[in-house]
């Protein structure tokens, strides 16, 4: 069937948005996961599925797809909005306390793993730097689909979420000087290649740091201007802008486009309209995410099983095995459980989107022959495609380990006293969270807090703090700390969308408990509020109260007279917060 003159891959984007429209849902009802079903669909429809069948039923040439170039660039974009997001959810400050697990445990998976995969790749014949390429690029996983797992389980703020992104960063950045390798190995440029990396990663540090700056001090003042004036489509299309234009400007510069968009998403994590850009940017990104999905499905070509009835199944099953065990000790050296270890290395056992561009470069530049790029290529497909199954075997794997296995990196009582009632439950436990608990012990009034940060459990409870680790928004735990019968419940968190979460699972479990919230700013108050919150106070608005009540008493107005006029205002805010959300 031709392409349409007037809209290319007319046909493409009508078969996807089927899928889209129909698919999902059905994989919603049924509780089948979504990669997992995009990944099959890509292979149902691509040019390995059941294309092949055109001659004998002509009808499917329409509900087909023939070439996986004619999805793959729009695929791309998702990647792009996922490495956007994952950066509003982070912040500079985040990822500089985050350095041990990025240059420490990034480095060592990713040298560990291309050693062990390279040695092997040399051992069945593969020339030095044919071996050297193949062991690197394997190393890779795949940002998009361990980022859509941890984010479907909403553990992106947890420790395993935050060790696991931080491999994947290293993974990332590492694609750049691999990249600069291939045309180096392919004219056999000897040791200058160290030369050229080293003047990459200069050019490339240059490039973040200008851009950073830069555009910390021309964005926050263009959304608040766009803000101002209230226009959500110039405020969609800066967003856009933001997320390419950056993502366009690394590419230029020999970087990742994905490392752009990332970094596009940091510049707007610590401003007030990170969450206003979310809410635009989230339908979007599961569309282009679903539409990467089905072109990684069409790379699998499952006659090449056939062909390699012994080798292929052996390549892809010793390629999760290593990977994992790599990750999996690593972790576990970063003070992991060997529960929450087996899980993290299983996530990260898979082949990266990436290698499908490098190994098409290193075959380009001569550095790998054609036949051997496509065997990784098809073992990086299968592999991908099987991850959502395997990583559900290593979450389901890792639970019972830790059940019976002691995690001595936790606090020694494991689990809070399960009969506690009237009292209050404080999720998070940092500088706010102690405080309440501090004004709670003073007025005799019982409390059990809950944390994810392990070290900080450890440090509060050897001090003699009820707390615990833990996250609020798993009914197990919220049955523990008999949160159906507590006086209140109180939401500390610093990550705005795991405190949404848990705002929402609380509702549903412990309907008749008050919730009461700390948003950050008066966006991330109205999504609490319609989460189920009864009370939240936004941090900017309450600290300008009170220096507001400061103020006035220094102007002579009398206390009580002062008192009632921020009274008055916080009543006023909380009630203009209300008719937002409702």
């Amino acid at each position: 069937m031709e392409a349409h003159s007037a809209v290319p891959h007319l046909r493409e984007i009508l078969i996807f948005l089927l899928m889209a429209g129909v698919l999902v849902p059905l994989l919603q009802r049924f509780r089948i996961n979504q990669v997992l079903g995009f990944l099959a669909a890509g292979l149902a429809v691509g040019p390995n599925g059941l294309v092949l069948l055109a001659d004998q039923f002509p009808w499917l040439a329409y509900v087909t797809i023939g070439s996986r170039d004619s999805v793959a660039a729009i695929g791309e974009l998702g990647i792009l909005f996922m490495m956007f997001m994952i950066g509003l959810e982070l912040s500079p400050a985040r990822l500089w306390s985050w350095r041990r697990w990025v240059f420490g445990a990034g480095l060592a998976q990713l040298g560990v793993t291309a050693a062990f995969l390279g040695a092997l790749a040399y051992l069945f014949g593969n020339p030095t730097g044919a071996a050297l390429v193949v062991g690197l690029t394997l190393a890779l996983s795949s940002t998009a689909i361990v980022m859509q797992l941890l984010s479907n389980r909403h553990e992106l703020g947890s420790t395993l979420g935050k060790a696991s992104f931080s491999i994947l960063m290293m993974q990332d950045l590492a694609v750049v000087p691999l990249l600069i390798m291939l045309p180096l190995l392919g004219h056999g440029a000897g040791l200058g290649i160290f030369a050229a990396i080293g003047l990459a990663l200069l050019k490339g540090a240059i490039t973040i740091l200008a851009l950073y700056f830069l555009g910390g001090r021309l964005v926050p003042p263009l959304y608040a201007r766009l803000a101002t004036r209230q226009h959500p489509e110039s405020f969609l299309a800066l967003t856009l802008l933001l997320t390419l234009g950056v993502a366009g400007v690394t590419a230029l510069a020999g970087l990742s486009m994905a490392l752009g968009a990332l970094l596009a998403g940091l510049l707007l994590a610590d401003t007030e309209y990170r969450f206003e850009v979310e809410v635009l940017i989230e339908p979007f990104k599961g569309l282009l995410m679903g539409l990467f999905f089905v072109s990684v499905g069409m790379q699998v070509d499952l006659r090449e099983i056939l062909l390699n009835p012994l080798w292929l199944p052996l390549s892809v099953l010793g390629l999760l095995l290593i990977k994992a065990a790599v990750a999996m000790g690593i972790l576990r050296a970063g003070g992991m459980s060997w529960g929450r270890s087996i899980e993290g290395g299983v996530l990260l056992g898979q082949g990266g989107e990436f290698a499908f561009i490098v190994l098409g470069y290193a075959v380009a530049t001569g550095v790998l022959e054609a036949p051997v790029s496509q065997f990784m290529v098809t073992v990086v497909s299968l592999s991908m495609f099987l991850s959502p199954a395997v990583a559900r075997l290593g979450t389901l794997g890792g639970k019972w380990v830790d059940q019976r296995m002691p995690r001595p990196s936790e606090p020694p009582a494991a689990l809070p006293p399960s009969g506690m009632t009237e009292h209050v439950v404080i999720a998070g436990y940092g500088r706010i969270g102690q405080l309440i608990g501090k004004v709670l012990s003073q007025q005799g009034i019982p409390f059990v807090a809950l944390e994810q940060d392990y070290q900080l459990v450890g440090t509060l409870a050897k001090a003699g703090h009820p707390v615990y680790s833990g996250d609020a928004s798993m009914p197990e735990l919220l049955a523990v700390v008999n949160a159906r019968h507590a006086a209140a419940v109180v939401l500390t968190m610093d990550n705005p969308p795991s405190a949404v979460h848990a705002a929402q699972r609380i509702r549903q479990i412990c309907p008749g408990v008050p919730v009461f919230a700390r948003a950050r700013d008066p966006r991330h108050a109205v999504m609490l509020k319609t989460a189920g919150a009864r009370q939240v106070i936004p941090e900017t608005f309450e600290t300008g109260l009170q220096l507001a009540a400061f103020v006035l008493e220094a102007s002579g107005v009398p206390d009580s007279a002062a008192q009632d006029l921020v009274e008055a205002q916080r009543d006023e805010l909380i009630a203009a917060f209300e008719q937002k959300a409702s």
